[in-house]
């Protein structure tokens, strides 16, 4: 029971299952779109769905408040009751707590950016299919309501993403690099042997944005160094920079992991910076609810060995990271 408008009391008891798992993700994701993607309703099925709870419940329990939609008060004093119910339900109906992982088909999505992907996508797919071949992997891009909310959390088993950002839930450090500049091999401003402070002032740059307007470790690093640049060509993610600066004037800074792939057919020069390279980090982040599954912690067990790959091959310049190596175990 929780107190409904007016202060009456609510039973969840005359809601049926499929009804009771549309409310939680109604609750959750706070958009009639989104929850009807996480539970595989259209959106017509989930209007009507919602329809009823809110008869059913006499309240609104979704309000459109400008573009987007929140909860009332009364829904939100629902979702834990929601939460838990949905939770004991599954408890009493799974046959077993145990994981796997050699005869599971268990779909583990991750949301990342190019990048992550670019670092990631092998080794993690190799040790998948080592221990767990029938187990299943989806890529999905970050959308931009990452952050300051744990909802994102729920509709994706890991995100991957820096620390730093305001993102929610628990998180483990994956992975490190060191930010260095690319440019056209035959750049006519590359004068000398790498780069000096005015050659950065004085050349134009190709600049990586994320969704949302969220700053870059670029976009921090030029703003604390000062660096006045003149952004000639802006594009989604770091990895289109690699195919978009070659040809061009343009200078523009990646995670050196991916430039030194990229820049083995001559095209490109990769070129540190005139300064101490910024550092990046990523770590893998899941909403707290989801350590109780097994499934889970043996897909958070495997990230954590491939972490431990990555560390072997990370660029030699980079500081200790005690902390970083505590987390993979080593």
């Amino acid at each position: 029971m929780c107190p409904g408008p007016e202060g009456r009391s609510v039973s969840l008891g005359a809601v049926d299952l499929n009804l009771l798992v549309a409310l939680k993700a109604l609750l959750e994701e706070g958009n009639v779109t989104h929850a009807g993607a996480r539970v595989g309703m259209g959106q017509p099925t989930m209007s009507a769905a919602l329809a009823r709870l809110r008869r059913h419940f006499d309240d609104e329990l979704l309000v459109r408040v400008g573009r987007d939609f929140e909860l009332t008060p009364f829904a939100r004093s629902l979702l834990p009751e929601v939460q838990e119910a949905v939770k004991l339900l599954g408890d009493a109906l799974r046959v077993t707590d145990r994981f796997d992982p050699a005869t599971s088909e268990r779909l583990f999505t991750v949301a990342l950016s190019d990048y992550a992907l670019a670092v990631l996508h092998e080794p993690l797919r190799r040790r998948v299919k080592a221990v767990a071949p029938t187990v299943r992997l989806a890529f999905t891009d970050l959308g931009e309501d990452l952050l300051g909310s744990e909802r994102v959390l729920l509709r994706q088993d890991i995100l991957i993403g820096p620390p730093g950002y305001g993102f929610a839930g628990r998180h483990m450090r994956l992975f490190r690099d060191r930010l260095v500049y690319i440019a056209d091999a035959g750049n006519r401003h590359l004068t000398g042997a790498g780069l000096s402070m005015a050659d950065l002032r004085r050349m134009s740059h190709a600049n990586a944005v994320f969704r949302g307007g969220v700053p870059t470790p670029v976009d921090r690093a030029a703003a604390e160094l000062g660096i006045d640049r003149h952004i000639s060509m802006r594009v989604f993610g770091f990895l289109p920079l690699l195919f978009a600066v070659p040809g061009t004037d343009a200078v523009a800074m990646v995670p050196e992991r991916i430039a030194v792939r990229f820049a083995g057919d001559g095209r490109l020069r990769v070129l540190d910076p005139p300064f101490t390279p910024p550092l990046m980090l990523e770590a893998a982040w899941w909403h707290p609810s989801k350590h109780v599954d097994p499934a889970h912690r043996w897909f958070t067990a495997v990230l954590r060995e491939v972490a431990a790959e990555l560390r072997r091959s990370e660029p030699a310049q980079l500081p200790p990271d005690p902390v970083l190596d505590r987390a993979i175990g080593r």
